[in-house]
């Protein structure tokens, strides 16, 4: 007699989105460069944005214009529409998903699993992405930035993700240590990606797993 088939552990999946489910990197670097050099700032090495990311546009932007000299509330303030302008329309041109991602989300969703998004990008523009990439039905729920009046490390975001996904028991998978100070405050376990935007080891995050590619999700999640 075949044995049934043990339960999935989990009944949703969020995902951090910078630096997790896509690569984003080149058009975050674009956008940030278009409003470094409008305001006769020097612009930034591409590579360097990579470790600037994770605590939302302003912060970017305010890490960005330090680089340089400062980076007064003043100054992000009047930064924020450029970029937001610059970006929305320039959202997905050198923007990647991750190898192995969709093949990994379609193996969820055939388990019954829910997908979530809790990012620290503007809902809009999170929006505007998961359409360019093609991924308009992948996801039960959606939190941005600016969705709810926190956001992460904030736990509310989170959960409400999972909440919008149908709630249960749920798993973040994120690349930062906002990503981790999330998870945990929220109570929930934490998958880390070693591959995304993170400014510190991957190691030295706390992650319940970590992963090197999303070939290993599944077969992480199963061992929960």
């Amino acid at each position: 007699m075949a044995r049934p088939m043990r339960r999935f552990p989990f009944d949703v999946v969020a995902f951090d989105l910078d630096g997790t489910l896509a690569d984003t990197g080149p058009d975050l670097a674009a956008s940030l460069n278009h409003v470094l050099a409008a305001l006769g700032r020097p612009v930034v090495a591409p590579e360097a944005v990579r470790h600037l990311v994770g605590h939302g546009a302003k912060a970017l932007l305010r890490n960005g214009l330090a680089t340089s000299g400062e980076a007064p509330d003043e100054l992000v303030e009047r930064a924020y529409p450029i970029y937001l302008e610059h970006y929305a329309a320039n959202i997905c041109v050198g923007t990647a998903c991750y190898p192995a991602l969709e093949e990994a989300m379609d193996a969820l969703a055939a388990r019954g699993v829910k997908l979530a998004i809790c990012t620290n990008k503007p809902e809009r523009l999170t929006h505007l992405l998961v359409a360019a990439l093609g991924w308009n039905g992948r996801f039960a729920g959606i939190v941005g930035a600016d969705t709810l009046a926190v956001k992460k490390p904030d736990p509310a975001p989170l959960r409400e993700a999972i909440a919008r996904a149908g709630g249960g028991r749920a798993v973040f998978v994120g690349d930062s240590v906002t990503d981790a100070d999330t998870a945990r405050a929220a109570g929930v376990p934490f998958v880390a990606v070693s591959f995304g935007f993170s400014d510190q080891p991957v190691e030295t995050l706390g992650a319940d797993a970590v992963i090197d590619s999303y070939a290993g999700l599944i077969p992480v999640l199963e061992r929960f």
